[in-house]
């Protein structure tokens, strides 16, 4: 029978859950004065996520710290993200713990991210199941293929934009592997890379819909126009950086059976993590 896998970017759901419920300063703590704010709303993501995409096993990734490869070859590399606000930094460990409690797997490899881990499970396991990746990162978007799909979470509670092999192009205009190349051009201000100063996401959209792919664009330069010629010759170094720096890598040294991630908790476990965090009104979401 094919099992169908939930890959979970446990990062993007952390801090999205934090930033969601932390506007207004409502930081919930329990008995011990440690605030659960994060990891509430991360439970709820995560639980609906489940009870939406019915997955009969479940892994979460983790990032591992902020230094990775990708920091050994550009130092700027998200080095505009200020350090978690002090409210967030003990959730690290306790949505750990609450993963645990459901026992499935926590998933982090030091020097890679968490992108990486999913990347490399992904294609894993996708040649005998299908892969579903939960996350509010568009990166991931490279991943999609045949046995590997995307659900996005949008904006408000069970909303999900799910990419797959079939509406991809529809909805991007690009194919998955395109992606790559698309960063490489335009860059990415959240992970702090530049890309090809001065073309924007409509350029590299139109470059690549007419070129395909980097190597073709650069092998037919001449055909570009002057203004796009001028700035990718003055920023070839970078564009060749900042591909390496977009591409996930699906080559970490993660070894893990399928067999640790099928989705059957000891309800009773939960249930007193959750009595211990005093979150006890989530108790309902459990199936």
């Amino acid at each position: 029978m094919q099992q169908s896998i939930l890959l979970v970017d446990g990062m993007a759901l952390l801090f999205r859950g934090f930033f969601a419920t932390s506007i207004r300063g409502n930081f919930m703590k329990n008995e011990n004065g440690v605030p659960t704010n994060g990891v509430y709303q991360f439970l709820r993501y995560f639980l609906n996520a489940v009870d939406t995409f019915q997955p009969t096993h479940v892994i979460c990734c983790w990032d591992m710290g902020s230094k990775t490869f990708r920091t050994s070859m550009y130092e700027d590399y998200k080095g505009n993200r200020s350090a978690p606000p002090e409210e967030l930094i003990p959730q690290f460990d306790l949505v750990k713990e609450v993963v645990d409690a459901f026992d499935m797997p926590n998933i982090g490899v030091e020097n890679f991210e968490a992108d990486d881990c999913i990347g490399t499970l992904a294609k894993q396991f996708s040649k005998e199941n299908e892969v579903l990746i939960l996350t509010g990162d568009q990166d991931i978007l490279q991943l999609v293929e045949s046995g590997i799909s995307v659900a996005i979470m949008r904006k408000g509670q069970g909303n999900y934009d799910v990419f797959t092999e079939e509406n991809f192009y529809e909805k991007k205009g690009l194919y998955p592997k395109q992606i790559i190349d698309l960063k490489g051009l335009m860059g990415d201000t959240s992970d702090n890379y530049p890309g090809v100063k001065g073309v924007g996401e409509k350029t590299a959209l139109k470059l690549l819909q007419e070129h395909e792919t980097i190597d073709c664009l650069l092998e037919n330069i001449d055909q570009l126009p002057k203004g796009v010629q001028t700035k990718i010759k003055a920023n070839l170094d970078m564009l060749h950086l900042s591909r390496r720096l977009a591409e996930i890598r699906c080559d970490v040294p993660i070894e893990i059976s399928l067999e640790k991630a099928g989705w059957k908790y000891n309800r009773e476990k939960v249930t007193q993590k959750f009595e211990e965090l005093q979150v006890k009104n989530l108790i309902k979401l459990l199936s």
